[in-house]
């Protein structure tokens, strides 16, 4: 695809990128993102009450391109990318790029993950990622959902980067720590759900588009480097919390009855393991059980209340 191609026809793209004290990467990204080959696009900064120097910095830059929306509270990563996905189709962008801030990048980023939706006739598309700190480490070459599991799971992860999974092909999960998607995706399979608030949300929007039979593509010639963690630390009481929760509540919410009774039984099982075997003290495991048993109230809240929909699209709906 040649820059003229990709300034012609391929349309407003709404980059959606939620920050939360985000001081200490925010520029890096808003310069890897001011320098795409693709410069027809607006940037949703949704910011979730941040109180460092984020919003600060972010008023350094005079581009018209770029649109800060601040909430009062911080409402999760899940409902930010939502406030600018709304914002984003609103405002008549033809694809969303849901991208977090902790991340640089190469000029043709947004412009390779373009062709890759077009060459391989795809609706979404994800690029190879590797740790920023590690550029030949990879953290994400291409995805899957484990049965092993009941989640979904990285190839490639922590492997040196030989080239191995520099081959495009239609993968089932990829993270929307980069994520570009045409907006007919959301009107088929609707929003991020809220109730996760932070992780795994991309896991479930992954499963739903699967199940609608939308097709993602991995597409390595796009190529992002990620802080992974950077923000919320890596094994922090944050990150325990809502990645154990959210296990919970995406098995209860997306899988047949009968896996629950294996799934769940395994997750605390392992939960257990993790602590016998000295791997987690009795903070950290009173902790984990505790969002164990959170994720099954939240899914038996979803329950109750008629199998309620929180991730229904509604393109008008207000940024506020």
């Amino acid at each position: 695809m040649s820059n003229e191609e990709s300034s012609t026809n391929i349309g407003l793209t709404g980059v959606v990128t939620v920050t939360f004290n985000s001081a200490l990467v925010i520029r890096g990204f808003i310069e890897s993102l001011l320098k795409q080959v693709h410069a027809n696009f607006i940037l949703y900064v949704i910011d979730n009450a941040s109180s460092d120097t984020t919003l600060q910095h972010l008023a350094e830059y005079h581009d018209p391109r770029i649109v800060v929306v601040r909430n009062s509270t911080n409402v999760g990563a899940a409902e930010g990318n939502n406030i600018g996905i709304r914002a984003a189709v609103n405002d008549g962008c033809s694809s969303i790029l849901l991208i977090n801030n902790d991340t640089e990048f190469d000029s043709d980023l947004v412009l390779q993950l373009y062709a890759g939706l077009r060459r391989y006739k795809s609706d979404m598309a994800v690029p190879k990622i590797s740790y920023f700190d590690s550029p030949d480490r990879i953290w994400y070459g291409g995805g899957y959902f484990s049965r092993l599991r009941g989640t979904s799971r990285h190839f490639g992860m922590d492997c040196m980067d030989k080239g191995q999974f520099d081959q495009p092909r239609a993968v089932d999960y990829g993270p929307t720590t980069c994520m570009l998607i045409r907006k007919e995706v959301f009107g088929r399979v609707g929003i991020l759900d809220a109730n996760y608030f932070a992780y795994l949300e991309d896991t479930d929007f992954c499963y739903r588009a699967r199940q609608a039979g939308i097709k993602l593509s991995y597409v390595p010639s796009a190529h992002l480097l990620h802080r992974v963690s950077s923000l919320t630390g890596r094994d922090s009481d944050f990150t325990t919390r809502y990645c154990i929760r959210n296990h919970v509540y995406h098995i209860l919410k997306n899988l047949p009855c009968w896996q629950w009774l294996f799934y769940l039984p395994a997750l605390q099982l392992h939960l257990v393991m993790k602590f016998i075997l000295a791997r987690r003290d009795l903070k950290t495991f009173w902790l984990a059980e505790n969002a164990f048993w959170e994720g099954i109230s939240v899914g038996r809240s979803r329950e109750v209340n008629g199998g309620m929909q929180p991730s229904k699209f509604k393109s008008t709906t207000s940024l506020n």
